[in-house]
């Protein structure tokens, strides 16, 4: 297998961390493949349409795109349980969905900054995806600590990628202000192995 991998993508992390934590990083090769919307990563092109990473090209069937499918085929591949069956399944499918949201908003207030001209980028437009960030942090924060605190998932995962990218692009907005209980698990869990071992260029 192949996957194709940008350092700074926590997209890519997600799925980097767990191939630490199921063993299965031997299996993979890695492929760089860099670019923007405005500039799309060329060793993508006629492997994902969308030409995004992470992208994870098999030799026994079609090319794998988005995160939240490649993690769930590897997670199924190596039966690491990271998305456990049961009721607890549908809120790791729902943390690692509200993790990808604040990714998305994070990512399109990075793309507002430096891929737009200085002249056009919209402060409210920027300001209002920094709400929807605040919200979700709120949210965890509040509902999901407990969950948060049980046995290794995938929703663990997508949200310490997601946190880990607000401190490597947006640090000086400050998430943690509010979410003490949030910042501290945060804090235990990013010390894990496999955090330290993808963690992007550059991150404090």
């Amino acid at each position: 297998m192949k996957l194709y991998h940008s350092p700074t993508s926590p997209y890519v992390r997600k799925v980097m961390v767990l191939l630490h934590e199921t063993g299965q990083l031997a299996d993979v090769e890695i492929a760089s493949a860099t670019g923007t919307p405005m500039s799309p990563a060329e060793p993508l092109l006629g492997k994902n349409p969308l030409t995004k990473v992470p992208a994870l090209e098999r030799a026994d069937g079609p090319t794998l795109f988005d995160s939240r499918v490649i993690c769930a085929f590897l997670d199924a591949r190596a039966q690491a349980g990271l998305y456990p069956q049961g009721t607890r399944r549908w809120e790791v499918l729902t943390l690692e969905a509200l993790a990808d949201g604040i990714l998305d908003a994070a990512l399109l207030m990075t793309y507002e900054s430096r891929l737009r001209p200085e002249d056009m980028q919209w402060d409210s437009w920027t300001d209002a995806q920094w709400s929807k960030i605040e919200r979700a942090c709120a949210a965890l924060n509040q509902r999901w600590m407990a969950h948060l605190s049980g046995p290794l998932d995938m929703g663990q995962i997508a949200v310490t990628c997601a946190l880990g990218y607000l401190d490597l692009r947006h640090e000086v907005r400050g998430w943690r202000t509010g979410n003490e209980a949030l910042a501290a698990w945060y804090s235990t869990f990013e010390s894990r192995p496999s955090m330290q071992a993808t963690r992007p260029p550059g991150m404090i």
